[in-house]
């Protein structure tokens, strides 16, 4: 449907229209009426009343949400005691070898080696069985 609202022609939907009607027992006049102050062609008091105290709320709902952070449980890692094995063979290996140039950056988990001006990372990573 085609509405001069202030000199502006505006389309409104058919079916929003005849939505409100129906769900609201209205008239079309105020449906149209409905339908411009929902979708900020016009303004109404009430409205504008209610949209105050909502944005009222929602301020107040944010501080609240930050107040209330629940703290994390702290992460346990389980290493297995093949994994520590390997770990330990593959560091003392490496220290044997390349001495004081091998170094352990993570414990069970990353082992750093420089030899000559080249460093390599090796990382050692279990992996899980597949799921069925």
């Amino acid at each position: 449907m085609r509405y001069n609202f202030n000199g502006k022609t505006i389309v409104i939907p058919d079916a929003e229209l005849n939505k409100l009607m129906s769900s609201l027992d209205i008239l079309q006049d105020e449906a149209i009426d409905l339908w411009l102050c929902d979708n900020g062609y016009d303004e109404d008091e009430e409205q504008e009343k209610l949209d105050e105290k909502a944005s009222k709320v929602k301020i107040l709902k944010e501080i609240d949400k930050k107040s209330s952070k629940k703290e994390r449980k702290p992460v346990v890692r389980v290493v297995s005691d093949e994994k520590k094995a390997l770990f330990n063979e593959i560091s003392g290996f490496l220290k044997r070898i390349y001495g004081i140039n091998t170094e352990i950056l993570t414990e069970n988990k990353l082992i750093s080696v420089k030899i000559g001006d080249k460093t390599f990372k090796i990382d050692v990573i279990e992996q899980r069985k597949p799921k069925k």
